[in-house]
């Protein structure tokens, strides 16, 4: 009877030891069947997917080349201390426009932007200028002030022609 007994608590051992191994085997299928999902998807991902964008991209039309227009050369004399020999400033500048209809509504507003880039400009000593940050400033600035006296056309970028500090 003792022999049932054990033999009996084997077999309770044995079948309480079961399930936790089946757990197991059921997660691991689990992980295993979410891993190669997972790479399917990553693959229709990075190699089919973008088949489609390029049919797309073809079918779109090429972009409009910008439009250029010319402000008139500007020479300026620098600002400077007292007694300083004085500097000029010699400037060709082109506007880039994003469409060339652009180019109609902007030449009444030529003389402000003159103007208004003249105005700045005298204010600069020669300092400001100095290597490629100063020339950028004064060009992100131009762009600023350019962008205020035509307001509703948009202008893309500034552009030098020539930068002389004599």
């Amino acid at each position: 009877m003792a022999e049932n007994e054990a033999e009996g608590g084997a077999a309770t051992e044995g079948a309480e030891a079961a399930p936790p191994k089946n757990k197991l085997k059921l997660i691991i299928m689990a992980v295993g069947l979410l891993a190669v999902l997972g790479g399917g998807a990553a693959t229709w991902f990075f190699f089919f997917r973008h088949g489609d964008d390029e049919h797309h991209a073809e079918a779109a039309p090429p972009p409009k080349p910008p439009a250029f227009v010319e402000v008139p050369d500007m020479m300026v004399n620098l600002a400077g201390a007292p007694g300083e020999r004085v500097q000029y400033l010699k400037l060709k500048i082109v506007l880039e426009l994003k469409e060339e209809k652009q180019i109609e509504a902007i030449k009444p507003a030529m003389p402000r932007v003159t103007d208004i880039f003249q105005t700045y400009v005298r204010e600069l000593r020669s300092s400001d200028l100095n290597g490629s940050a100063g020339i950028f400033r004064l060009k992100e600035e131009l762009t600023k002030r350019v962008n205020a006296a035509v307001a509703p056309v948009q202008v893309s970028a500034v552009l030098f022609k020539e930068v002389v500090i004599q």
